[in-house]
């Protein structure tokens, strides 16, 4: 890896920026965009070398951005036109691959579309059901196009500090949407960060990884759980077919699938350390989140 490494990061975004903090801690060296001033100067605060990029507006001078970049990972999400990232910046992008020793892209387990409750692990078929999950799967093939291939990571449903049950419920947000035999997996961000830690010790260009816990669970009784923690009374159970969800929403219901994260643990050697909610939500409440 070098005596100084140095991670740049395509979309300083929730994930991508827990990783980053974890790597500064360490002594390496981060960069990255965001699509905002306001953004730019936060990250700035905390030592990341903050670019603004966005699809209509790419890197003033990507060379320069990643000249000495070690290690580049890219959180941005495929928009109806492909990956802005790579329709920006592929050259620029395979013109640094001879001296980076990781790439890395975070995808979701929505590749897989929907297996009626069944189990997908990283060779199953890849069959997407609604667009958002045929733009991540082209998206997945951009980066895999690489002339160094990127690491794929599906990730599940996110949680973390400021983004979990507990915030949704403290809100007034919360629902117990109820669909029968629906199951969503999903993964705590600290986790998400050890998993990309454990890739960038042991690369495998072009190798795919699904990033989740160990147990799938109905979203309902994620929010009863949460609504446990806090002592408050959980909000009534909505069926699916009565529930007044928004597009986006409504889509994540499409899809019910387990997904096996024996690789992260057989090949990486990952323990994490949330492998349910009922680990990951009682550490956030203690730790004051």
């Amino acid at each position: 890896m070098g005596t100084s490494p140095h991670l740049f990061c395509f979309g300083l975004g929730y994930s991508a920026t827990f990783l980053a903090r974890r790597l500064l801690a360490q002594g390496w060296r981060v960069s990255g965009t965001c699509r905002t001033p306001a953004k730019q100067l936060q990250l700035t605060t905390i030592g990341i070398d903050a670019h603004l990029f966005d699809r209509d507006r790419p890197l003033a001078d990507a060379p320069a951005a990643l000249r000495g970049v070690t290690h580049l990972l890219s959180s941005v999400p495929p928009d109806a036109q492909g990956d802005p990232v790579i329709d920006a910046h592929r050259a620029e992008i395979n013109a640094a691959a001879p001296g980076l020793a990781w790439i890395g892209y975070l995808s979701t387990t929505g590749v897989y579309g929907d297996r009626a409750g069944g189990w997908v692990d990283e060779t199953s078929g890849l069959q997407p059901s609604g667009e958002r999950g045929r733009r991540r799967l082209d998206a997945e093939q951009s980066w895999l196009g690489l002339q160094q291939p990127a690491h794929l990571f599906r990730l599940a449903g996110i949680y973390g500090p400021g983004s979990s049950a507990l915030d949704t419920v403290r809100e007034g947000r919360a629902r117990r949407v109820v669909k029968a035999g629906q199951v969503f997996s999903r993964i705590h961000v600290e986790d998400i960060a050890q998993v990309m830690e454990a890739s960038i010790k042991q690369p495998d260009p072009g190798a795919a990884y699904n990033v989740c816990d160990d147990d799938a669970a109905a979203p309902a009784d994620v929010v009863t759980f949460a609504c446990d923690l806090l002592n408050v009374a959980p909000p009534p159970e909505v069926p699916f077919a009565q529930a007044d969800l928004s597009p986006m929403a409504r889509s994540f219901y499409d899809d019910n699938k387990r997904v096996s994260n024996a690789r992260i643990k057989k090949e990486l050697g990952v323990a994490l350390r949330y492998p349910s909610y009922r680990d990951g939500l009682p550490a956030i409440l203690a730790a004051g989140g």
